[in-house]
């Protein structure tokens, strides 16, 4: 009886495993959030062209090795200009309940939105439909104030 049951168990850890390995990677496509990873800790972002494997809510360390945590503030929310090369990221033109953008723009914190996305070094590095951006363009920003004109990450390329 006990070798059956060891012979069960051999068979779910190899499976696991399978699955594990076999697991999507951030910015890969997917229909659904099993697509992504079978425990449901990287959602499908289905409002992204072909879907968008994720994590939200993400800090600065907490995205996998291959993607990087990005602030997305939605564009019919930003607000009046300001300067943040001046200004840190609490800024005179911004509200008190607003941030200074490395776009120059001011934004509410309360719009803000975090997702792992794929690094990439150029187009090439993201998969169709999509293109290589840099931190603080289109309403992005970063946690770390290094990546500023530096990191980028795979982004639905834009209409035109």
């Amino acid at each position: 009886m006990s070798s059956s049951i060891a012979k069960i168990c051999l068979v779910a850890a190899v499976f696991a495993l399978g699955a594990a390995a076999c697991a999507k990677q951030v910015g890969d496509s997917c229909k659904t959030n099993i697509d992504c990873n079978i425990e449901g800790s990287r959602p499908c972002d289905i409002s992204q062209p072909g879907g968008y494997c994720t994590v939200e809510g993400c800090n600065l360390n907490s995205c996998p090795d291959e993607a990087m945590c990005v602030r997305f503030f939605p564009s019919k929310y930003l607000t009046q200009p300001c300067d943040p090369a001046t200004e840190d990221s609490t800024s005179n033109a911004c509200a008190a309940d607003e941030l200074c953008l490395e776009s120059g723009l001011c934004a509410p914190r309360g719009s803000e939105r975090r997702y792992c996305a794929l690094k990439c070094g150029n187009g090439s590095d993201c998969r169709g439909g999509y293109e290589c951006r840099f931190v603080g363009e289109h309403g992005s920003s970063s946690l770390n104030p290094n990546d500023l004109g530096k990191a980028k990450f795979c982004a639905p390329k834009e209409a035109i």
